[in-house]
């Protein structure tokens, strides 16, 4: 085995360096105490000295806080000139030492005490109301006045200033240091962290600000495209293995395979983060568009890519917590179609398939045995909310086929009791994989093309595919039988298809009416 192999091999299953590792357990504080507590039965003597070394640490740990604090606010009060690397050094290290509780706590803090000044945004909205609009009968013979128009853009000028945060200065000296960048999508990632325990204004206005701020900074032009080939160094690859959030890569073969003949893997790179891509696509270049993922990961030998007619990519993933909701893949798919100038379909697995499947099956299985609709057509039809997702012919194949497996007294019932178990046993009966196809991939085709938030697509992987200009092409059963695949989508996998003169056609009527393309073969499904 060469030196490169072997470095994989050792680190790749390790989590890369990360300015996060840095952060102490939010448990440690509770061990202490418990530990503190565990020792209450020995002598008085010892009990004080545990308690003064509990103090101590207590001490430390706040006397840090207000350290980093104070970095905090050095660099956004010191004077520009000021500011250099050994000042941001010290919060970036100061910060990092942090445990997540005094994280957010500094957040907090940089949120409510470091937001713009209200006062004087008022103050200023004040005085311009109050000023006549130029060109009105209040001026003279209706002649506009330079020394009346400069108040205007002095007053628009100071306004614009008073707009902006006090914190935008900590992110943009930030963002100078050599690891500024990094480390903002650091913080971004503790915030959104945050965000999931509570919706706390201040710190929600923080995140819009800070995204709108990295948007800018990672903008298409600042980005490297760059193909990752079997030639990077280890340090990269163990990257490409740590990061792919799709399909793991299992071991090296593996991983020689997604990089050699007939396939492609591309990233972006950003000079301030230089050896780590900020996102990755997997590519691969089929005769025909693949109808399971084992055809794509298993494919070999691969074709001679002479006989390629389609490249098909089939995962992509973003390796960044901190850059959640910044679409950088949208800008990532349109440049690798540029290089490849073919159609570029995708094999895509939907997560929420099941999820929002056994939902639906539990709560109309609810309301039929509420109200013991069970027996009578004519009573579910006064029903509003009720609705038998499966049609009749779909309903007696499922329970004359169930068996022993699943009982219930509808077909809704008998499926829920089929798909709700870990063990996934009707996978392995071809009595039920026949029952179960048809209505199994037409719901599939009605939570692609039907079901919807706020006017898009309800899946978040159709959502992301759709608004950068795809269209649905195929539905495929039983695509990736693995215990992943079967949990999360039944098996069934989603083709979707760029097509280069389409893309900016499909991408803007899916933007602006929530339409979705899809082929007929999709589409006969719901009709």
């Amino acid at each position: 085995m060469n030196k490169k192999a072997l470095a994989i091999l050792m680190r790749a299953r390790m989590k890369p360096n990360h300015l996060t590792n840095f952060a102490l357990s939010p448990i440690s504080n509770e061990l202490n105490q418990i530990l503190s507590n565990s020792h209450g039965n020995r002598s008085s003597e010892n009990g004080e000295h545990h308690a003064m070394e509990h103090g101590k640490e207590k001490l430390n740990h706040q006397r840090s806080f207000e350290v980093v604090r104070e970095s905090m606010h050095s660099v956004i009060s010191m004077n520009k000139t000021e500011v250099g690397d050994s000042v941001l050094n010290e919060f970036l290290e100061g910060y990092c030492s942090l445990s997540f509780e005094n994280r957010r706590k500094l957040l907090l803090t940089l949120a409510k005490e470091y937001d713009l000044n209200r006062a004087q945004v008022r103050e200023l909205i004040k005085q311009y109301l109050g000023l006549q609009p130029p060109g009105s009968e209040a001026q003279s013979g209706g002649v506009e006045d330079e020394g009346f128009l400069s108040t205007f853009y002095r007053i628009e000028r100071n306004l614009r200033h008073s707009l902006k945060p006090v914190y935008e200065t900590l992110f943009e000296r930030l963002n100078t240091h050599p690891e500024g960048l990094k480390f903002l999508t650091i913080i971004r990632a503790d915030i959104l962290s945050i965000l999931t325990e509570g919706n706390i204004a201040s710190l929600r206005a923080l995140d819009s600000y800070l995204k709108e701020k990295l948007t800018t900074w990672l903008s298409p032009a600042a980005l490297e495209l760059h193909q990752i080939t079997w030639d990077d160094p280890a340090s990269l690859l163990e990257k490409i293995v740590f990061y792919e959030a799709v399909h793991p890569i299992s071991n090296l073969i593996d991983l020689k395979r997604r990089l050699g003949v007939g396939r492609r893997c591309f990233g972006y790179f950003h000079s301030a983060i230089p050896r780590e891509p900020l996102i990755f696509i997997e590519v691969a270049l089929l005769k025909n568009i693949a109808e399971t993922i084992q055809e794509v990961l298993w494919d070999n030998p691969p074709i001679a890519e002479s006989e390629a007619t389609c490249a098909l990519f089939y995962s992509i993933s973003s390796t960044q917590p901190g850059l959640a909701g910044i679409n950088l893949g949208k800008f990532l798919i349109k440049r690798v179609i540029t290089l490849v100038k073919i159609d570029m379909p995708h094999i895509s697995p939907y997560p929420r398939f099941m999820q929002w499947l056994l939902s639906k099956l539990a709560s109309q299985s609810k309301l039929a045995k509420a109200e013991d609709i069970s027996r009578s057509s004519a009573d579910r039809s006064r029903l509003t909310f009720y609705e038998n997702i499966l049609e009749p012919e779909e309903e007696r194949a499922l329970i004359d086929s169930s068996g022993d497996l699943a009982s219930g007294k509808s077909g809704m019932e008998i499926m829920l009791n089929l798909l709700t178990p870990t063990t996934h046993e009707w996978s392995n009966s071809d009595k039920l994989l026949s029952a179960l196809k048809l209505p199994l991939m037409r719901l599939c085709a009605r939570y692609l093309l039907q079901e919807k938030k706020r006017g898009k697509a309800l899946d978040s992987v159709a959502n992301f595919h759709l608004q950068n200009g795809a269209m649905v092409q195929r539905i495929n059963w039983m695509a990736d039988q693995s215990e992943k695949g079967l949990k999360q989508s039944a098996g069934i996998m989603v083709n979707y298809v760029y097509r280069p003169e389409n893309i900016e056609e499909y991408a803007q009527s899916y933007f602006s009416k929530g339409h979705i393309h899809s082929s007929y073969d999709v589409k006969r499904y719901i009709q």
